[in-house]
């Protein structure tokens, strides 16, 4: 294995890792907000869980990546270190901000930039994009729709209960988060393990694209211990500046969103775990009343997610061209 090939697998590792710290305020901060668990301890459960996602659920996802992007004779090192250092740049950036932006754009983003400023747009797969993109976009409005009608179902069928059921529905967010947990480790590891399997054909590592064992166990862990440190600023982002979190819209939240993520990554679409969590937690507000949600905040939010893909595209292409003058 070449001394470049390692490097792309540190800089995968490091941003799998902040994918690990940018989405675990997302899995926890209903959660927290709820005072269903304490923080700490809401961590270290998802963590552990998001370890165990890819060995139950497979590898579809890495494969989207591996295979349905960009053209495999388009891929050499230089990409891909150029497009995981542009999604590693954004991802800190964003998190420095306390905006939950998208690390499976920042990925996708990168990945085009770099391989457009190499080989141009020819290389790029049209269908498999287009799958990505309609996961992509699709995923939080099926979020905020699952969102909107699992709140009036549970309001429908507790409308009797006394206030004690919100002990119930705090309980029962340890099971919804831990499904989060499990789907979110299946679909966000996945896509930095697609990016060390294709370095490893890039040097002849391997010969087909199958995902070593080794490469699924190295991403389950760096993205568990993510998890485990945590996001505060975008816990907070999520958790109370939407609107204030009561037990019953955590649990609804949580359950739409991991009904969401984990369907996906069955069908190998990679989603954006920030993206439907934000809307579904908004679909839930919604539910209960329009006014409850801050939308201002929405807005923010979704405008740090359009700038997500052009401007980790042109990151990486400069990064490329930078890289291209080197020789490894």
């Amino acid at each position: 294995m070449s001394s470049a090939t390692i490097l792309v697998i540190v800089f995968a590792l490091v941003f799998d890792f902040l994918n690990g710290v940018h989405d675990s305020s997302n899995i926890v901060a209903t959660m927290i907000s709820s005072r269903a668990l304490k923080p700490r301890v809401a961590l270290g459960m998802t963590a552990l869980a998001n370890f165990v996602g890819p060995f139950i659920f497979g590898v579809a996802v890495a494969n989207t990546i591996g295979h349905e992007v960009v053209a495999a004779k388009s891929i050499n090192i230089n990409v891909l270190i150029a497009a995981l250092t542009s999604a590693i740049l954004w991802n800190i950036l964003t998190w420095a901000l306390g905006f939950p932006s998208s690390s499976s754009h920042a990925l996708i983003g990168g990945l085009i930039g770099a391989v457009v400023i190499r080989s141009g747009w020819n290389v790029i797969e049209i269908p498999g994009i287009e799958k990505i993109l309609l996961a992509l976009f699709l995923s939080p409005l099926i979020g905020l729709i699952f969102g909107y009608v699992i709140l009036k179902l549970i309001l429908w069928v507790s409308w009797k209960a006394s206030p004690k059921i919100n002990k119930t529905f705090n309980r029962t967010q340890i099971f919804t988060a831990i499904a989060l947990a499990l789907s979110h480790g299946t679909n966000d590891a996945q896509k930095t393990m697609g990016v060390i399997t294709l370095a490893l054909i890039t040097d002849g590592f391997l010969e087909v694209f199958a995902v070593p064992t080794w490469v699924v166990l190295i991403c389950a862990t760096m993205i568990a211990l993510g998890t485990a440190v945590g996001g505060n600023k975008l816990i907070k982002t999520l958790g109370g500046k939407f609107y204030k979190i009561r037990p019953v819209d955590g649990l609804a939240s949580q359950l739409s969103s991991a009904i969401v993520i984990l369907g996906a990554s069955l069908v190998g679409g990679p989603v954006s775990t920030t993206q439907v969590i934000s809307s579904a937690i908004m679909g839930v507000g919604a539910g209960e009343r329009l006014n409850k949600v801050r939308w201002g905040v929405a807005r923010e939010i979704a405008t740090a997610w359009l700038l997500t893909i052009p401007a980790t595209a042109l990151t990486a292409a400069g990064i490329y061209w930078a890289l291209s003058q080197i020789t490894f």
